[in-house]
């Protein structure tokens, strides 16, 4: 099963019509983001990103609540946010959040490399709850490379096939239909204790 390709995430934020990167700090977009959700809203995912991969990370973000899933992302839901400034503020809405979110995915890119705040999401979250998977974004021209970010390699990975998502404990192999041990529907895996953890 394929890993989302970096020009098919791009196309998606092109499509998505409502919050751009651009706006994020925009009066009309903020007072939405406030009402439509409440430090108390729950979400399937929370999506643990670099912002340096803004465009990347919306248009991931459009295709999962495509398929149905709510999708937390900070700078989109927490408008009133300072990334400049971070504060124990800043900190505790990013637990609440999470601690509102049935899973994280780790979006793995170029730019994931050099966050500083995506380890410290992903080690909390995994002590907190444990469902943790990673999200590649492949280039266009290339590939991806784990081997660089060690931990990564403990979490499964998040694939796509025929408008599905799934979850796949093996590394580098593609899911095999046969073997249902080391893969789940993305539902299955959020609603059952199995992690598919290494």
């Amino acid at each position: 099963m394929p890993y989302l390709r970096e020009s098919e995430v791009r196309k998606a934020a092109r499509t998505d019509r409502r919050v751009i990167a651009k706006s994020m700090n925009s009066a009309i977009v903020l007072q939405e983001s406030v009402l439509a959700a409440p430090i108390s809203s729950k979400f399937d995912i929370f999506l643990c990103h670099s912002i340096r991969d803004a465009d990347i990370v919306q248009g991931a973000k459009k295709i999962l609540e495509d398929m149905g899933l709510s999708v937390y992302v900070d700078w989109i839901v927490d408008t009133q946010m300072d990334r400049s400034a971070v504060t124990a503020e800043t900190a505790a809405t990013l637990r609440t959040r999470m601690d509102n979110s049935k899973t994280l995915l780790y979006l793995f890119s170029n730019g994931s490399k050099r966050s500083r705040w995506m380890p410290w999401e992903l080690g909390y979250f995994d002590g907190r709850n444990g469902t943790v998977g990673v999200l590649p974004i492949v280039p266009d021209q290339g590939s991806i490379d784990f081997n660089q970010e060690e931990y990564l390699g403990l979490y499964p990975k998040v694939e796509l096939a025929d408008s599905k998502l799934f979850v796949n404990r093996t590394r580098n192999q593609p899911v095999d239909a046969s073997d249902k041990n080391n893969w789940r529907t993305f539902q299955e895996w959020i609603t059952k204790s199995e992690k598919l953890r290494l």
